[in-house]
Protein backbone atom coordinates (compact mmCIF):
# COMPACT_ATOMS: atom_id res chain seq x y z
CA UNK A 1 0.00 0.00 0.00
CA UNK A 2 1.58 3.30 -0.92
CA UNK A 3 -0.46 6.75 -0.34
CA UNK A 4 -2.82 8.54 -2.50
CA UNK A 5 -0.79 10.10 -5.24
CA UNK A 6 -1.40 14.10 -5.96
CA UNK A 7 -2.68 15.03 -2.77
CA UNK A 8 -2.20 17.47 -0.88
CA UNK A 9 -1.53 16.52 2.62
CA UNK A 10 -2.57 16.92 5.61
CA UNK A 11 -6.01 18.54 4.43
CA UNK A 12 -7.96 21.03 6.75
CA UNK A 13 -9.34 19.05 10.03
CA UNK A 14 -12.76 17.05 7.87
CA UNK A 15 -15.60 17.85 10.67
CA UNK A 16 -18.72 16.08 11.05
CA UNK A 17 -22.05 16.17 13.07
CA UNK A 18 -19.95 14.91 16.60
CA UNK A 19 -16.37 13.88 15.13
CA UNK A 20 -13.00 15.60 13.46
CA UNK A 21 -11.35 13.56 11.14
CA UNK A 22 -7.48 15.08 11.80
CA UNK A 23 -3.87 13.99 10.95
CA UNK A 24 -1.85 11.85 14.28
CA UNK A 25 -0.50 14.36 16.80
CA UNK A 26 1.71 13.06 19.57
CA UNK A 27 -0.85 12.76 21.87
CA UNK A 28 -2.71 10.50 20.32
CA UNK A 29 0.49 7.89 20.79
CA UNK A 30 -1.60 6.09 24.00
CA UNK A 31 -4.88 5.76 21.81
CA UNK A 32 -2.56 3.93 19.07
CA UNK A 33 -1.06 1.67 21.50
CA UNK A 34 -4.64 0.56 22.96
CA UNK A 35 -6.25 0.23 19.34
CA UNK A 36 -2.98 -1.86 17.66
CA UNK A 37 -3.05 -4.05 20.92
CA UNK A 38 -6.65 -4.48 21.34
CA UNK A 39 -7.68 -8.20 20.92
CA UNK A 40 -11.47 -7.13 20.14
CA UNK A 41 -9.89 -4.39 17.35
CA UNK A 42 -7.86 -7.10 16.08
CA UNK A 43 -10.18 -10.05 16.12
CA UNK A 44 -10.89 -10.51 12.48
CA UNK A 45 -7.42 -8.68 11.33
CA UNK A 46 -4.98 -11.56 12.63
CA UNK A 47 -4.44 -10.79 16.25
CA UNK A 48 -3.43 -8.28 18.56
CA UNK A 49 0.38 -6.73 17.97
CA UNK A 50 2.19 -6.98 21.50
CA UNK A 51 1.90 -3.59 23.73
CA UNK A 52 4.97 -3.73 24.73
CA UNK A 53 6.35 -4.10 21.33
CA UNK A 54 4.30 -1.39 19.98
CA UNK A 55 5.27 1.12 22.90
CA UNK A 56 8.91 0.12 21.92
CA UNK A 57 8.44 1.06 18.52
CA UNK A 58 5.64 3.51 17.64
CA UNK A 59 7.12 6.74 16.59
CA UNK A 60 6.17 9.54 18.70
CA UNK A 61 3.00 10.72 16.18
CA UNK A 62 1.58 7.24 14.84
CA UNK A 63 0.10 6.66 11.56
CA UNK A 64 1.15 10.33 10.53
CA UNK A 65 1.05 9.33 6.79
CA UNK A 66 -0.83 10.52 3.63
CA UNK A 67 -4.60 8.68 3.70
CA UNK A 68 -4.37 8.58 7.48
CA UNK A 69 -6.79 10.48 9.54
CA UNK A 70 -7.52 10.54 13.24
CA UNK A 71 -11.02 9.99 14.27
CA UNK A 72 -11.40 12.33 17.74
CA UNK A 73 -14.41 12.61 19.36
CA UNK A 74 -14.42 15.74 21.71
CA UNK A 75 -11.05 16.25 21.61
CA UNK A 76 -9.96 12.15 22.07
CA UNK A 77 -8.85 9.90 19.43
CA UNK A 78 -11.71 6.69 19.02
CA UNK A 79 -10.13 5.29 15.58
CA UNK A 80 -8.51 5.63 12.52
CA UNK A 81 -9.80 5.84 8.51
CA UNK A 82 -7.09 4.59 6.15
CA UNK A 83 -7.00 5.98 2.91
CA UNK A 84 -4.12 4.09 1.05
CA UNK A 85 -3.29 2.60 -3.17
CA UNK A 86 -3.68 -0.57 -3.18
CA UNK A 87 -0.06 -0.78 -5.60
CA UNK A 88 0.07 -4.77 -4.38
CA UNK A 89 -3.31 -6.75 -3.76
CA UNK A 90 -4.26 -10.47 -2.98
CA UNK A 91 -7.28 -9.60 -5.88
CA UNK A 92 -6.33 -8.05 -8.88
CA UNK A 93 -10.08 -5.74 -9.36
CA UNK A 94 -8.61 -4.12 -6.63
CA UNK A 95 -4.69 -3.39 -7.63
CA UNK A 96 -4.11 0.53 -8.33
CA UNK A 97 -7.26 1.53 -6.38
CA UNK A 98 -7.32 3.58 -3.42
CA UNK A 99 -8.47 1.56 -0.50
CA UNK A 100 -10.55 2.03 3.06
CA UNK A 101 -9.69 0.36 6.17
CA UNK A 102 -10.57 2.04 9.30
CA UNK A 103 -10.01 0.88 12.84
CA UNK A 104 -11.75 1.86 16.23
CA UNK A 105 -12.01 1.20 19.70
CA UNK A 106 -14.05 -1.23 21.41
CA UNK A 107 -15.44 1.57 23.52
CA UNK A 108 -16.66 3.81 20.54
CA UNK A 109 -18.63 0.60 18.64
CA UNK A 110 -22.26 0.46 18.22
CA UNK A 111 -22.50 4.68 18.50
CA UNK A 112 -22.07 4.87 14.20
CA UNK A 113 -19.10 6.76 14.50
CA UNK A 114 -17.27 4.27 12.09
CA UNK A 115 -20.15 5.27 9.78
CA UNK A 116 -19.68 8.83 10.28
CA UNK A 117 -16.48 8.96 9.87
CA UNK A 118 -15.81 6.77 6.74
CA UNK A 119 -18.59 8.60 5.07
CA UNK A 120 -16.88 11.94 5.78
CA UNK A 121 -13.52 10.57 4.30
CA UNK A 122 -14.79 9.02 1.87
CA UNK A 123 -16.73 12.73 0.58
CA UNK A 124 -13.13 14.18 1.25
CA UNK A 125 -11.54 11.53 -1.18
CA UNK A 126 -14.32 12.19 -3.90
CA UNK A 127 -13.19 15.56 -3.89
CA UNK A 128 -9.84 15.67 -4.08
CA UNK A 129 -9.22 12.75 -6.54
CA UNK A 130 -12.80 12.41 -8.14
CA UNK A 131 -13.55 9.63 -10.38
CA UNK A 132 -11.85 7.22 -8.56
CA UNK A 133 -13.32 4.10 -7.42
CA UNK A 134 -12.30 2.88 -3.78
CA UNK A 135 -11.92 -0.68 -2.46
CA UNK A 136 -12.81 -2.64 1.15
CA UNK A 137 -11.75 -5.96 1.85
CA UNK A 138 -12.95 -7.57 5.21
CA UNK A 139 -13.44 -10.56 6.13
CA UNK A 140 -16.88 -12.06 5.85
CA UNK A 141 -17.22 -13.30 9.27
CA UNK A 142 -16.87 -9.63 10.22
CA UNK A 143 -20.69 -9.03 10.37
CA UNK A 144 -20.58 -5.29 11.40
CA UNK A 145 -17.41 -4.55 8.73
CA UNK A 146 -20.02 -5.77 6.10
CA UNK A 147 -23.25 -3.73 7.22
CA UNK A 148 -20.53 -0.81 7.44
CA UNK A 149 -19.30 -1.56 4.00
CA UNK A 150 -23.23 -2.09 3.14
CA UNK A 151 -24.24 1.59 4.10
CA UNK A 152 -20.76 3.09 2.43
CA UNK A 153 -22.08 2.15 -1.01
CA UNK A 154 -19.55 -0.77 -1.34
CA UNK A 155 -21.06 -3.38 -3.31
CA UNK A 156 -19.63 -6.89 -3.61
CA UNK A 157 -16.97 -7.77 -6.27
CA UNK A 158 -15.97 -11.17 -4.69
CA UNK A 159 -15.29 -13.75 -1.97
CA UNK A 160 -12.19 -15.37 -1.74
CA UNK A 161 -9.85 -17.22 1.32
CA UNK A 162 -6.97 -15.74 2.58
CA UNK A 163 -5.52 -15.37 5.88
CA UNK A 164 -7.39 -18.92 7.23
CA UNK A 165 -10.55 -17.38 6.61
CA UNK A 166 -13.21 -16.23 3.66
CA UNK A 167 -12.49 -12.68 2.51
CA UNK A 168 -14.75 -10.37 1.26
CA UNK A 169 -13.87 -7.74 -1.37
CA UNK A 170 -16.25 -4.77 -1.94
CA UNK A 171 -16.01 -1.31 -4.70
CA UNK A 172 -17.70 1.85 -4.49
CA UNK A 173 -18.11 3.25 -7.76
CA UNK A 174 -16.75 6.46 -8.52
CA UNK A 175 -18.88 9.11 -7.79
CA UNK A 176 -19.66 11.04 -11.24
CA UNK A 177 -17.39 14.71 -10.79
CA UNK A 178 -20.29 17.57 -11.33
CA UNK A 179 -20.27 18.94 -15.31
Amino acid sequence: MTDLGPVAWPPAPIRTGRLVLRESEARDRAAFVELLASPEVHTYLGGPRPRDELERELAEAPGRWPGSFVVDLDGAMIGQILLRRATEHRRPAAVGKADLGYLFLPRAWGFGYAAEACAAALDWFDGVLPGEPVVLTTQTANVSSMRLAAKLGFTEVERFHAWDAEQWLGLRRPVTPPA
